[in-house]
């Protein structure tokens, strides 16, 4: 796989190296156990996949690259580079503007925008109206485009299955910059839904199944559907494919409930089952896939509690965090700085949508087990910062540079 030219203060020499090492005892991929670092009064168990994807190394070389080559220019981001706060930070810290929040809401107003100006496409993409939007300024919108190729891939399959005449099922969130690229590059070619999840694939099934009525549908699914959307019609021939960063088991959940739906409801065999359902599992990504598997295996360890890093807006770092929840104590955290001492951590309550602070949380006994992942767009610094901060609050825990090696690990300059 490609290597990416990433700002050196992005990378670590303790985490670099522990996924170098796996890397090499592992080169199919084929080990998802965790990295167990044993410290002696903790336990440390480190899953096999997290931080930086493809998509989210080749965005950010594009962005630093573009910087530092074009000094004298204006350079914008559409919105977020990708959903890490440190990261974005920088950026503006460099010059860089913000045309738009996440949601799409204007930050700057585009008619002050000129055509020598700068302006890169995030990892998400973007719709087909603002690249539109950016022609007309004179602005070219693939120039400095880093869109993640495994957005394009899902972009491709939904308007190769789109041109069979299939209708295209979305799964993710609706507001995403994502989705809403994904929605707009699917529209053009096809009618297209947006489900959120299992319940809304469940209501769905009612209007294949000609159950409902069309009005209802369209308040059911209000804002979620292309112009023109006829259910009677345009849910005959399906096929259903993702945001990226959603839960793989949640897509393929959905996918098999809506095929179970058309097969029962047209009566169809395995053979026929084409004729109304298209084949779209290969739209799943393969970074998402690998640190869910990663996950899966880590809460198969008898643990006291998991710590998952990364930015609170980040859809791929939730789910990992909603997985973890499932069976023990979770904890969604930013960055190191949210470890305020062994007593006290602030952290993000996703049922509550806002950050909240809790005491205890390391509960005091002769040896703790702590389960640390974090999300795609999470730089190995920001886990490396985590990681140190968790060892120091242990007295007599044994260094770090002991434990790693101690597991032949070769890693350079650690104090």
């Amino acid at each position: 796989m490609k290597k990416f030219n990433i700002p050196e203060f992005y990378r670590s020499p303790i985490i670099g190296g522990i996924k170098e090492h796996r890397r090499s005892l592992d080169k199919l991929k084929k080990d998802f156990s965790p990295t167990i670092l044993d410290f002696g009064d903790s336990t440390i168990h480190l899953a096999r996949h997290f931080g930086f994807c493809y998509g989210v190394e080749n965005a950010v070389e594009i962005a630093y690259q573009t910087l530092d080559e074009n000094p004298d220019k204006r350079v914008f981001l559409l919105s977020e580079m990708i959903h890490n706060p440190e990261v974005n930070a920088d950026l503006l810290s460099r010059g860089v503007k913000f045309l738009m929040d996440t949601s799409g809401n204007d930050l700057i107003d585009w008619t002050k925008l000129k055509p020598g100006d700068i302006v890169i496409v995030p990892a998400f993409g973007t719709t087909l109206e603002i690249q539109e939007k950016l022609n007309k300024i004179g602005i070219d919108p693939y120039k400095f485009d880093t869109t993640c190729p495994f957005v394009e891939k899902v972009w491709n399959r939904a308007a190769q299955i789109g041109e069979r005449g299939y209708t295209i099922i979305v799964h993710g969130k609706p507001k995403h910059e994502e989705t809403r690229a994904t929605f707009s590059h699917s529209k053009e070619k096809t009618p297209t839904l947006v489900l959120k999840n299992i319940e809304e694939a469940q209501k769905l099934s009612k209007f294949i199944k000609g159950e409902s009525s069309k009005e209802l549908f369209f308040e059911e699914f209000k804002n979620q559907f292309s112009e023109g959307f006829d259910p009677e019609l345009h849910l005959k021939r399906i096929g259903v494919v993702n945001q990226t960063t959603m839960l793989a088991s949640e897509t393929q959940e959905i996918s098999d409930y809506l095929k179970s739906v058309i097969q029962q409801h047209y009566q169809l065999n395995e053979d026929d089952l084409q004729t109304h359902f298209a084949n779209t599992r290969d739209t799943l990504c393969y970074a998402t896939n690998d640190n869910q598997e990663a996950t899966y295996e880590l809460l198969k360890t008898d643990a006291d509690l998991a710590i998952v890093v990364g930015g609170y807006n980040s859809s791929n770092t939730s789910h990992l965090v909603e997985l973890c929840e499932q069976k023990l104590p979770t904890y969604f955290i930013r960055s190191a700085e949210s470890l305020i001492s062994g007593q006290t951590i602030k952290h993000f309550d996703l049922h509550k949508k806002e950050e909240i602070t809790t005491h205890n949380y390391l509960k005091p006994q002769k040896k703790l087990n702590i389960l640390l992942t974090c999300g795609a767009s999470c730089p190995d610094a920001i886990m490396e910062g985590v990681l140190v901060k968790l060892h120091s609050f242990f007295q007599n825990n044994v260094s770090i540079k002991g434990v790693i090696e101690g597991m032949n690990i070769e890693i350079s300059h650690i104090d």
